[in-house]
């Protein structure tokens, strides 16, 4: 029959055979429905190169080894460049050599298929900042190698699958800026370094046992997750970033999270309570504990921090000398004592604050020394009533 087609046709069906002959079948047709199943935004040309009279080896994005694609990069990978529009199709489960498949920022939409469960040779998994809805498979939990999975700034609903928790390799977990709910499961992973939950609607409580020793960054601002955090965090000393921020933690701070190798300490807008005691001097060079509900004498350990929020909480007593010292020294940048309860300062009206350090005294139960600006949301009342400061000396 070829001796009737026109010399254009014959070329087509050679290329084909050839792209085939240098491709499985199965993962060719994968990369077809894939294609079929997106589509460029408006400014992009990704797409461009998907020609299939050619070899897809050759296609943007698209690696192979052999006969097989084992990575997947969907999308131009260049920062601002507009991303793809469309699904994922459910055909991806059929590239059964994959390991890893991300898709650049874009307009992706649709729920996840739950044909990723198929994946698994999977190690690195990154869709984020898409429009990705529905809840996380709890297929993922068959990806038994899988390393990295990110799917933060999307849509996603639902819980965190326990299953999830339970694979042995993951080392990145980011899942930040969706709409998921429930409780943070357990991680078993020894690996894990990586864990970021900020901007969802999580809550419950953490497991004293639920987070590995080998985790560096913690992430779990902006959710309402409870309970007491000191057995969670006496274990992970090495956290170098930790933010809990904006949640309803309870319970007391333990002394060693001030000795971690860590450049920012945020625990603001929680329920913590009770004295806050430093096992050494802090060098961490940010400390915020605003707005809980932590008491008694602020420790002069505090004094070599350079940003220090202490603000919105029930502290008591005189502030320590130490703290003058740093501050007329321009050590200290940022020093918010405000909305407490402290009855004094030992520092000379007449003494010039340097420019460069923001002190804030105001509200508390004392006669201010020296005016200095305060932060807008401060408020304007100077000192506490005399009816609080009595009752709380009481």
């Amino acid at each position: 029959m070829k001796r009737f087609l026109t010399n254009g046709v014959v070329l087509l069906v050679s290329h084909l055979i050839t792209a085939y002959a240098m491709l499985d079948p199965m993962d060719f047709l994968t990369l077809q429905s894939i294609r079929k199943s997106m589509d460029d935004l408006p400014g992009s040309n990704y797409f461009a190169s998907w020609d299939f009279t050619s070899d897809p080896c050759n296609f943007a994005g698209v690696y192979c080894d052999g006969d097989r694609v084992i990575a997947l990069n969907l999308g131009d990978p260049r920062a601002g460049s507009p991303g793809l529009t469309g699904r994922i199709d459910p055909a991806i489960g059929k590239l059964s050599s994959l390991a890893e498949f991300t898709i650049v920022p874009g307009r992706i939409f649709g729920a996840l298929p739950q044909t990723l469960s198929q994946l698994k040779n999977l190690r690195f998994l990154a869709i984020s900042r898409n429009f990705i809805s529905g809840e996380i498979p709890a297929g993922l939990g068959e990806l038994r190698t899988l390393q990295t999975l990110d799917l933060s700034f999307n849509q996603l609903t639902g819980s965190i699958p326990f299953v999830v928790g339970t694979l042995p390799s993951l080392s990145n977990v980011i899942l930040c800026h969706n709409r998921l709910s429930g409780s943070v499961p357990p991680f078993a992973s020894l690996a894990l370094t990586r864990l970021d939950l900020k901007h969802n609607d999580l809550s419950g409580s953490l497991s004293p046992a639920g987070l590995p020793p080998s985790l560096q960054y913690l992430s779990l601002s902006w959710n309402r997750i409870t309970g007491p955090v000191d057995g969670v965090l006496s274990r992970l000393n090495r956290l170098n970033y930790v933010d809990l921020s904006s949640n309803r933690f309870t319970g007391s701070l333990p002394g060693n999270v001030f000795s971690f190798p860590i450049s920012n300490l945020q625990l603001q807008r929680n329920e913590f309570f009770g004295p806050v005691q430093p096992l050494n001097e802090v060098s961490i060079p940010t400390v915020d504990l605003s707005f809980n509900r932590l008491s008694g004498g602020i420790s002069p350990l505090f004094a070599t921090v350079e940003n220090l929020y202490l603000n919105n909480n029930r502290f008591t007593g005189e502030v320590p000398g130490s703290f003058v010292e740093r501050l007329l020294s321009a050590s200290i940048e940022i020093l918010y004592l405000q909305h407490n309860y402290l009855t004094g300062i030992e520092i000379d009206p007449t003494v010039e604050i340097p420019m460069s350090t923001s002190l804030c005294l105001q509200y508390n139960c004392m006669v201010l020394p020296v005016e200095t600006p305060c932060p807008f949301k401060a408020g304007r009342q100077k000192t506490r009533p005399t009816t609080q400061c009595i009752e709380r000396k009481g």
